[in-house]
């Protein structure tokens, strides 16, 4: 299983960006996909996460109603359209793979770098 994101940049506080991650090689069943991320010195922290085959999602106290996570199914990719974006949400975005009831993630992307500026 190989999970890449893109979207990260530079962006305004008050704006958006829509990050994307597609997962390559086979499909696993029943697991999660979730986004995290992770400011250095810091830790990673839970952001949002969505079965594959969509349904309910669950989200991270400090994005609850700016963030939304999504699946298309047919293109393998998981959304994280961010909202209303903030200069703390300045991190290294990483989307994962796994079970969240357990808290097991089995797979991870590399990251990419979102930094909001005031």
């Amino acid at each position: 299983v190989h999970l890449a994101e893109s979207g990260g940049g530079l962006v305004q506080a008050g704006g958006s960006l829509r990050l994307s991650c597609t997962q390559s090689g086979r499909t696993l069943i029943g697991y999660e996909m979730a986004w995290f991320r992770q400011v250095p010195g810091k830790e990673r922290e839970f952001l949002a996460a969505i079965r594959w085959s969509g349904g309910s999602s669950d989200y991270g106290d400090s994005v609850k109603g700016r963030f939304t996570i999504s699946v298309s199914n047919t293109e393998n990719t998981v959304y994280l359209q961010m909202n209303s974006l903030k200069p703390e949400d300045t991190a290294i975005y990483y989307c994962a793979q796994g079970i969240r009831r357990v808290n097991r993630w089995d797979y991870w992307g590399q990251g990419t770098q979102v930094t909001v500026f005031s």
